[in-house]
């Protein structure tokens, strides 16, 4: 019986993980969307307001709007709101800047948390087209003209960009690095059959006109913004042209709470949200159950998994040779080579996210959705 559900379990895994990016790329290649204007002659450039939502010191908000203030989209048109979170300890009463004309800073709602920030910023913004931030991010110069020149596809009511990881010394481990690079190509292939599942909530834009406030306390904006939006028969863009670049080093304690917190707010999207579960409301459900919620099972899976390999090892070899040998395996990866050090740095990276998304369906089941964190 455990062979049969290990066998179940591993089909599982590679279907969601192998079987799903092989045809969603495989229909991406057959009806593979334009990226020409309407009228296939760029428009005028609208104005664009920058919204930067954050809890972070005033010297990374400052250096973060200067780089927004960079960009080489035209001065005239683009204007930056920074929007505190109500609890933030230290934040930045007004911009001093040569710039100041250009930059507002607001403060969110109480008790909201991110999404009461966004509202705040929201109700601020001057421009047509709203394009959002995050404070541990650089833009490259040509990002904000991308996405918004994303916008004037039919009906396109917003587009992402694309996060590059830190790199050197401060990138993340190989799991994660494989994990979003497989995680772009398909975000950008979703988006040229339908729409993207969900944006990079570090850089993306959509037509203000579309924006409703967010529920307060809401966890992912860049999920439900976007899903939202398709619920209501636009299409969401991936831009790779649109590029932000990640600052801060990925330790596996920071990436392990950002995994909670992401996949919790899957789950609070399916409570909050319920119609991106009706396969008649929801013109992405294929991809939605797949992209997000399947994924949610991959620890159970996988235990599956090893449950039956532990068995089957230890009929074959015996218990007591199969304690020795993981007790040896542990120890080789306590030696400090450099390739070991890497493989060790593997390891617990792909464990903590499994331990993660358990933690996340627990918070799920619980409807625990306080864990934003900036």
């Amino acid at each position: 019986m455990l062979s049969l559900v290990a066998i179940l379990s591993l089909s599982c895994i590679l279907a969601v993980w192998g079987l799903y990016p092989a045809v969603i790329g495989f229909v991406a290649a057959v009806v593979r969307r334009g990226d020409a204007p309407d009228d296939g002659v760029p428009s005028a450039l609208p104005h664009v307001t920058a919204l930067l939502a954050t809890r972070a010191d005033a010297a990374t908000v400052r250096a973060r709007v200067e780089n927004l203030l960079r960009s080489e989209y035209p001065a005239s048109r683009l204007d930056v709101v920074v929007a505190y979170d109500a609890r933030s300890t230290e934040p930045m009463a007004t911009w001093n800047g040569a710039d100041a004309a250009r930059v507002q800073v607001v403060r969110g709602d109480e008790r909201g948390g991110k999404a009461a920030a966004l509202n705040a910023g929201a109700r601020a913004a001057r421009g047509e087209v709203l394009v959002f931030a995050d404070s541990g991010q650089r833009f490259d110069a040509g990002a904000v003209t991308a996405l918004t020149r994303a916008l004037e596809r039919r009906g396109v009511g917003a587009a992402s960009g694309r996060l590059e990881l830190a790199d050197g010394a401060r990138a993340p481990a190989l799991p994660l690095r494989l994990y979003w690079s497989l995680e772009r190509w398909l975000r950008r292939r979703e988006a040229d059959v339908h729409s993207t599942i969900g944006v990079t909530g570090a850089i993306y834009a959509m037509r203000r006109e579309l924006w409703t406030p967010l529920p307060a306390g809401l966890i992912l904006d860049d999920l439900y913004v976007p899903m939202q939006l398709v619920l209501r028969g636009q299409r969401v863009a991936f831009v790779d042209e649109a590029r932000a670049y990640e600052t801060r080093a990925t330790t596996d304690g920071n990436e392990y709470r950002r995994k909670v917190r992401t996949l919790t707010g899957v789950l609070q999207l399916c409570a909050w949200l319920p119609q991106t579960l009706t396969p008649l409301r929801n013109p992405v459900w294929p991809q939605f159950v797949t992209h997000k919620l399947l994924r949610l099972l991959t620890p159970y899976w996988v235990l599956v998994c090893v449950a039956w390999a532990v068995v089957a090892l230890a009929h074959r070899i015996g218990a007591v040779w199969l304690l020795a040998a993981t007790a040896a395996f542990v120890g080789v990866l306590q030696l400090r080579s450099r390739p070991l050090r890497a493989l060790r740095s593997a390891v617990v990276s792909s464990i903590l996210v499994q331990v993660a998304t358990v933690r996340a369906t627990a918070n799920g089941a619980r409807g625990r959705w306080d864990v934003w964190h900036a």
